[in-house]
């Protein structure tokens, strides 16, 4: 006997609610003349060392916020706090991402009386979940650290393709680990032609006063 299969077809996409909010929240910031960057790479790849770097050097002419996403713990919140920008830890309950309300609602968290005009979403550390989610930020920016090597673009297509810039940290390592920055750069840009590409040192230096004048025109695009 002939079994009769049923077929749904889905229609609706899964992310329509996600992608609403995330549009709503960008159309928000840019009246406030806000510029929201989410930044996205695995574990230890040096988000928050290169956030201080550049809060350092940008402190004294913007108001900066960092939104701090973990699964756990304020280390981070509190480290960034001691460089002189506001910070609200979220905690993202197992979850290994952050979508556009969960990001909302941390925003909810900083001074309604105080404007900003810089806000770093420093998203969970993880190379996959957090580039499939639009978290409504103005803009992407991963990072990719010396050690993991130089063919990570080949085996986590997505987060490059989705973002707009590329800051390659721990550059001053790359002998030891025999990392190729042309290599890098090649496979990226195959992923994402338009990717912007930064190698930098935030310890030492390297590479930081280009990142944080592209930064600055980004925040004025915003305020435009």
């Amino acid at each position: 006997m002939e079994e009769k299969v049923r077929i749904i077809e889905l229609h609706e996409d899964v992310f329509r609610k996600n992608n609403e909010d995330s549009d709503n929240l960008r159309k928000k910031l840019k009246e406030q003349g806000t510029l929201l960057i989410n930044v996205m790479s695995s574990p230890g790849a040096g988000k928050t060392t290169l956030l201080r770097g550049i809060i350092r050097r940008l402190k004294d002419k913007y108001n900066i916020g960092v939104l701090e996403a973990d699964i756990d713990s304020d280390v981070d919140a509190y480290r960034i706090i001691e460089e002189g920008a506001d910070s609200v830890q979220v905690h993202t309950g197992g979850s290994c991402h952050l979508t556009a309300d969960m990001t909302q609602q941390g925003l909810n968290g900083f001074p309604s009386s105080k404007k900003y005009d810089l806000i770093f979403l420093e998203n969970v550390g993880n190379l996959v979940c957090p580039a499939e989610f639009d978290t409504g930020a103005t803009m992407n920016i991963m990072l990719l650290s010396v050690p993991e090597g130089d063919d990570k673009p080949l085996k986590y297509p997505l987060m490059f393709k989705v973002s707009q810039a590329l800051i390659v940290t721990k550059i001053d390592v790359a002998p030891v680990f025999n990392f190729s920055l042309d290599k890098c750069e090649k496979y990226s840009l195959e992923r994402n032609p338009s990717l912007k590409i930064f190698p930098v040192s935030a310890k030492r230096g390297d590479g930081m006063d280009e990142l944080v004048s592209f930064i600055e025109s980004k925040i004025q695009e915003q305020k435009a």
